[in-house]
């Protein structure tokens, strides 16, 4: 541990975290350490908790440490929220954490997860089928809020960690919570690790070692799959990734999964739920199968869908995209989500001028004006220019394999009948097409976001 920083140790009142506390506090002076000691109480067990608060207020008292606690009900969060008991208190705890951290500049976190703590940990993600760097464990070190959170006692076990309670005269709470055997962790910890501790009393350095492994190697593979996710990703925006699927199932399929977890840290901006090998898995199939669109839905309202070669992540689903409608001015600029079209007039066409499915040319004076640029509606049809009757919208975006995600934004053009001119990259009516006796010409240019 460096000296002269300041180091935020979370504590329960048990005896791993009092232990630790006590070790941080006999260093103070040594590597002049300013320390101060988080309690959460979850408001989970009544007087019991509430009574593990004043033990810790009153430690810290008793040995001079600042003392930052704060009650939190977690059982309202968990219902607001949605989440396990478990999955709720740990979000309230270290979002309390971090709160501390900010308001005493701490450059450490230190927390008193210990060696059986790990090899629990390793064994429950392993049951629930975690992959990559969640099946290395509990992290030695790691970036928090304003500097790291450290877990120094992963190297020891608990019967070391009580030890060090009984010669330093330490008297910790216990929670009798940890004994039942409602809770995976606490089965494992009752019943499995004794055995394992039988066959090899050092059991946890041996996992322990096989993290830190696990660990260099994943992060080895992270650097390689964000190299092919460059390549994959077709737009990144908070809370909305769009991939490529063509792309993405020609890399290697070990590249393929933590592409995805890639994915998801970066929508739930590092607080991942629990994603196991089944989702992963309903996520390549979703991509890989034949039909041309298809949907999944993943914890805590993330939404997938497909659409031919384009994949979705997004927390928005299809049907919350949100229109738009605005003027279109005949000479000058108007922009909006998917892109802009610039409009100018002419008495003659330019020599330069260079006709695409981006750019169209109308006789003003057969155009009604205003011109409107607006997402479609129910119902959209128009005349197409060499073609005899109507055609639907949602016909001609089938045709042209535009994605379902990019339907609902994509600009269309109306004159002020709300006739429909044009829907830009794509097809123009017959309204308004110009002749040898036009005398004004209309031209209008589509450049979408990419271009």
């Amino acid at each position: 541990m460096p000296s002269g920083v300041t180091v935020v140790v979370g504590v329960s009142g048990g005896p791993d975290s009092l232990a630790l506390l006590h070790f941080v506090k006999e260093k103070e002076k040594q590597l002049k350490l300013k320390v101060i000691a988080a309690h959460v109480d979850h408001m989970l067990r009544g007087d019991e908790s509430a009574e593990d608060y004043i033990f810790v207020e009153n430690f810290c008292r008793k040995e001079g440490i600042l003392f930052e606690g704060v009650k939190i009900n977690v059982r309202q969060y968990q219902i607001e929220h949605q989440l396990s008991s478990q999955v709720a208190a740990r979000e309230c705890r270290y979002r309390f954490f971090a709160d501390v951290m900010k308001k005493h500049q701490g450059h450490i976190l230190a927390l008193a997860h210990h060696g059986d703590d790990q090899v629990e940990t390793m064994i429950m993600r392993q049951i629930r089928g975690a992959q990559g760097t969640g099946l290395a464990g509990i992290p030695v070190k790691r970036s928090f809020s304003e500097g790291v959170i450290i877990r120094p006692f992963l190297c020891l076990s608990k019967e070391e960690i009580n030890h060090y309670c009984q010669m330093n005269n330490l008297i910790p709470r216990i929670d009798k919570s940890n004994f039942t055997s409602k809770y995976m962790r606490n089965r494992i910890r009752n019943e499995i690790l004794p055995i394992l501790k039988r066959e090899n009393p050092s059991v946890h350095l041996r996992f322990q070692q096989q993290s830190e492994l696990m660990l260099d190697d994943e992060h080895f593979l992270e650097r390689l799959t964000e190299q092919e996710m460059n390549k994959v990703i077709i737009t990144k925006e908070a809370k909305r990734v769009v991939l490529s699927i063509s792309k993405l199932i020609h890399t290697p399929i070990p590249l393929q999964r933590r592409g995805f977890q890639l994915i998801l840290n970066y929508l739930y901006e590092g607080n991942v739920p629990e994603i196991t090998t089944v989702h992963i898995e309903q996520f390549l199939l979703l991509l890989k199968n034949d039909r041309p669109s298809g949907a999944l839905d993943l914890p805590s309202g993330l939404k997938v869908w497909k659409s031919y070669d384009q994949c979705v992540l997004s927390f928005e689903s299809e049907k919350d995209a949100k229109g738009y409608e605005c003027q279109l001015p005949l000479r000058g600029i108007v922009t909006f989500k998917k892109g802009k079209i610039i409009g100018e007039v002419f008495n003659s066409l330019p020599d330069h001028l260079q006709l695409n499915k981006n750019v169209i040319i109308c006789d003003l004076e057969k155009l009604t004006v205003p011109l409107l640029v607006r997402t479609r509606l129910q119902g959209d049809c128009m005349s197409l220019q060499g073609m005899r009757g109507t055609k639907k919208i949602k016909e001609l975006f089938i045709n042209k394999k535009i994605h379902r995600s990019d339907r609902d934004n994509w600009p269309i053009v109306v004159n002020g009948d709300g006739e429909i001119l044009w829907v830009p990259g794509l097809r123009r009516s017959k309204l308004a097409l110009p002749s040898v006796d036009t005398r004004e010409f209309l031209v209008l240019y589509y450049k979408d976001v990419h271009s």
